[in-house]
């Protein structure tokens, strides 16, 4: 069966750390770029990170830049996002998602959503003294 999941959220401080893995199964993740993407009910989701699946290039949306850090494990066939100091308006579900490109859909500095093939169910985020 081909998944991917989430794990690692959960209530946190401001300025506190927590770090998401997403798992997948029934496919090699290494193939894939992986996007790390958040939703707040009511607004539109928004891309967090990416990582190709070519020359491991990574992406970060600006408010994350300097506290988020995407990695690969490809031997746990696993990605992580580190997520340090974090932030009350960081509170979301957060979602991978992989897609099989060499690249990650990442132009004009913006995330695109459309085109990956798998999405995991989410874990949510909460920050929150």
């Amino acid at each position: 069966q081909v998944q991917l999941e989430e794990s690692g959220g959960g209530l946190v401080q401001p300025g506190g750390s927590l770090r998401l893995s997403c798992a997948a199964s029934g496919f090699t993740l290494d193939d894939y770029a992986i996007g790390w993407f958040r939703q707040v009910p009511g607004k539109e989701r928004e891309g967090v990170s990416c990582i190709s699946s070519s020359d491991d290039s990574i992406y970060y949306t600006d408010s994350v830049k300097g506290r988020f850090t995407i990695s690969r494990d490809n031997a746990k066939n696993t990605v992580y996002l580190q997520m340090n100091s974090l932030k009350p308006e960081d509170t979301a579900v957060y979602y991978c998602a992989a897609d099989y490109s060499p690249y990650c859909r990442y132009y004009s500095s913006r995330f695109y959503s459309r085109g990956y093939e798998y999405w995991g169910q989410g874990t949510l985020v909460t920050v929150s003294s």
